[in-house]
């Protein structure tokens, strides 16, 4: 599940920009989108949220969502 992780994001999230360190220093690896400039990925957000445009929303390999996860609940999720 690895490197398949993506987080949805703004850049103006304090919540985003924590987890995002998190993951970098404990070597996860994941791709960040910014909702702000991609309309698809907003209304993903908003359909995993229903409706809301919660971040950070972390999409796995499998098709599940953690939205606002601890780094504890991404670890396990990713099967770390």
């Amino acid at each position: 599940m690895l490197g398949s992780l993506t987080m949805y994001s703004t850049t103006w999230c304090g919540y985003c920009r924590r987890l995002k360190k998190q993951m970098e220093r404990e070597g996860i690896p994941f791709t960040e989108v910014n909702i702000e400039h991609d309309p698809e990925a907003a209304a993903l957000v908003e359909k995993a949220n229903n409706g809301n445009r919660t971040v950070p929303t972390l999409v796995f390999a499998d098709g599940t969502a953690l939205t606002n996860p601890s780094l504890a609940q991404v670890k396990s999720a990713a099967g770390l």
